[in-house]
């Protein structure tokens, strides 16, 4: 396939925006009910470290369309990560 670059960032910005779009329904769905029963804390815990090396990947080689998406998804995933810890610790303390 013989793609001229200018093609090929578009790609990766189209890419870049429908993965980043296609995280926006669980994050505002987990901010609103803070139901977060279903979500996996290992799973969003790896999920979340993968994005974290993937930005810096973007960062590393200078790719905006890698940088953009992972420090967008980056942030969601963070902050479901982060509500779900308070879940889970708020889950144990009445357990008690």
């Amino acid at each position: 396939m013989n793609l001229e670059p200018h093609h090929i960032e578009i790609i990766g910005y189209c890419a870049a925006f429908l993965t980043t779009v296609a995280f926006l329904p669980q994050a505002i769905q987990s901010w609103r009910t803070r139901e977060l029963s279903g979500i996996s804390l290992g799973m969003y815990s790896l999920f979340t470290a993968g994005v974290g090396l993937w930005l810096i990947y973007g960062l590393i080689i200078e790719k905006w369309p890698l940088i953009l998406a992972n420090l967008l998804t980056f942030v969601l995933a963070f902050s479901i990560l982060l509500l779900k810890l308070r879940h889970t610790s708020k889950q144990r303390k009445q357990q008690k």
